[in-house]
């Protein structure tokens, strides 16, 4: 009985063997994989993490919340000017409202701007001040501009245009770096900082916006290409400064979101094809290195080459931006882009706390020649870096596709 039993099994073995043998000669099939279009679809998304549901409670949480100081929302101290983090909200709240057509909410935003014409006129940033900074000062003059291209009020106008057209008109007593920047056409308030970017696009377009003015784009369009020229690095990325010589994600940032801003908006003439190209090398280049170290869960590193840092909101969104706006605009490959940048929009509503604050935000930054620095950096909870470029997804998302 075990003989024939031993045979039997001997002859299935065969017949088996000689099956794989058969299968073996001829071309391997490949399965045919189906592509998830949900895994670049930035249209579609499960409840709780839809732009417009996001976007709505983001702006709702900033209408509730006192100005900060320079976005902590929880400090100790209070601003004695609207500083740029609020502008940034602020002006991400505006877009926001807009795309998405409700108007009661953009009103609500213009209504939290009205005290600052009388009770709370002591809180528009000095245009003289004397802080090192003062591009941090001037794109205040953003939010009435975006204001007054919907609501065609002169007031809204003429106080951001006192602010926009000051970046470019020489103070009476300049310093001599100050003075050289103003005679080769760029702005005054030139810093060759990476945060520059932002500040000096955002108040220049919206002034184009506003006046209609190409003045106004082209002087942005200038900047925009020196400071390329000047601090991009070969891999797409920018250091924090010439002294640190490192890859801050929140720096880098700006310099993602004021590319595709002045992209955005630059206008679809010859004039501007120069620009245009120089600036989309420029960008396309920092996005296609910012793939290769998105983490595994769709965030990026406080220090962005540096994998095993810690996850970083507010520049993490930031990059999600310029992505979400380079495909939904046909600068970048639909599949390729789309996926990252899903995956960092689903990866970012994870640090939203029940109030929509978000958590993970690096504060306030100066530039320092030391590794374990930025490593060290305070974490804040709802910070309005954060907030802002939250609310800057959810436009960018919410927007019609061009």
């Amino acid at each position: 009985m075990r003989v024939m039993q031993w045979l039997t099994g001997c002859f299935v073995a065969g017949i088996f063997l000689l099956g794989c043998s058969k299968s073996n000669n001829k071309p391997e099939e490949k399965p045919v994989v189906k592509k998830d279009s949900a895994t670049y679809d930035l249209e579609n998304f499960p409840e709780g993490a839809r732009p417009r549901e996001v976007g709505l409670k983001l702006t709702e949480r900033l209408l509730q919340t006192e100005y900060s100081y320079w976005g902590n929302i929880y400090s100790q101290y209070t601003a004695d000017h609207i500083t740029y983090p609020d502008v940034c909200a602020w002006l991400g709240a505006l877009w926001f409202s807009k795309s998405v057509g409700n108007d009661a909410l953009y009103n609500q935003l213009v209504a939290r701007f009205e005290p600052l014409f009388t009770t709370q006129k002591h809180l528009q940033p000095n245009v003289n001040t004397t802080a090192d900074n003062k591009v941090d000062y001037y794109v205040f003059g953003a939010v009435p501009l975006e204001i007054y291209t919907q609501k065609k009020e002169s007031r809204y106008k003429e106080l951001g245009m006192k602010y926009a057209d000051g970046q470019w008109a020489l103070p009476s007593k300049p310093t001599a770096s100050q003075k050289d920047w103003h005679d080769d056409g760029y702005s005054w308030q030139t810093r060759l900082w990476i945060d520059d970017m932002f500040m000096i696009t955002a108040l220049q377009a919206q002034a184009y916006l506003a006046t209609g003015d190409e003045k106004y784009i082209e002087r942005t369009a200038r900047e925009v290409v020196l400071y390329l020229d000047q601090l991009q690095r070969d891999n797409g990325l920018f250091y924090h400064a010439p002294n640190a010589p490192f890859f801050w994600a929140r720096g880098d940032g700006w310099m993602a979101v004021g590319m595709t801003e002045i992209l955005r908006i630059l206008p679809k003439t010859a004039k501007y094809d120069l620009y245009r190209t120089r600036i989309m090398k420029g960008y396309k280049d920092m996005m296609a290195t910012l793939l290769r170290y998105q983490a595994p869960g769709g965030m990026w590193g406080q220090l962005i080459d540096n994998m095993s840092s810690w996850k970083e909101t507010s520049g993490s969104a930031m990059f999600t931006y310029a992505l979400i706006s380079g495909v939904r605009n046909g600068w970048l490959d639909k599949e390729k882009y789309g996926a990252a940048a899903r995956k960092a929009w689903l990866s970012l509503l994870t640090y939203l706390e029940p109030n929509y604050d978000i958590r993970e935000v690096c504060e306030g930054t100066g530039a320092r020649n030391d590794y374990q620095y930025y490593l060290d950096r305070r974490r804040w909870i709802g910070d309005l870096h954060g907030q802002a470029a939250m609310l800057w997804c959810a436009y960018a998302l919410s927007s019609p596709i061009k």
